[in-house]
């Protein structure tokens, strides 16, 4: 599963403090907040990276959550 390109975005956009709870939420570094950001890594659909997420940009589990991939990669 990965976040969508608004939710990165969003992320990106937002004051530096989401990162730093992310981090928080997840027991890494900002470091690999960032790495995990510009991977589009998994880890940041862990349900604390989500809560974060949700409650700091404002966004829906539909608008941060990509939808249909794996069903994509079925065919």
């Amino acid at each position: 599963m990965k976040l969508t390109n608004i939710a990165i975005q969003a992320i990106i956009d937002h004051s530096p403090g989401i990162k730093l709870k992310l981090a928080l939420a997840l027991n890494c570094s900002e470091g690999s907040i960032n790495r995990y950001i510009r991977e589009n890594d998994d880890n940041l659909t862990k349900a604390a990276a989500l809560e974060v997420i949700r409650k700091e940009t404002g966004l829906t589990d539909d608008e941060i959550l990509e939808k249909g991939v794996a069903a994509s990669r079925r065919k």
